[in-house]
């Protein structure tokens, strides 16, 4: 099928990943809004997973509920969580993400320019 990981789609949700600060966590599903399909999650998931760009910080997205991805390199779930602890994301007794604590609220809107 060819190189998806460089696909117009895949391209918008890596440059849109690039936008979350560390400490902060967005949700498949949010990307997917954002990208103006609420019903494409896994698409997104799909494409953070065929993602090879380190630029992309692909371990700032969780699942909706918090949980971590178990298909993360090289030691799944401990290797995204030691991630975003490193980024001192909080996590709930559980082991989920706090996303009450540090959900990323989506991408600055554009200032209106003045007159």
């Amino acid at each position: 099928m060819g190189n998806q990981s460089r696909s117009p789609l895949y391209t918008q949700v890596y440059c849109l990943v690039k936008e979350i600060p560390p400490g902060q966590v967005a949700t498949y599903g949010q990307i997917a809004c954002l990208l103006g399909n609420p019903r494409m999650a896994k698409v997104v998931g799909g494409a953070l997973n065929a993602c090879r760009d380190t630029g992309v910080p692909c371990h700032r997205v969780v699942n909706r509920t918090g949980g971590l991805a178990g298909a993360f390199s090289p030691f799944g779930k401990e290797t995204h969580r030691l991630l975003l602890e490193m980024e001192e994301v909080p996590f709930l007794p559980d082991g989920r993400v706090d996303l009450e604590k540090c959900r990323w609220p989506g991408p600055e809107s554009p200032q209106p320019q003045k007159k």
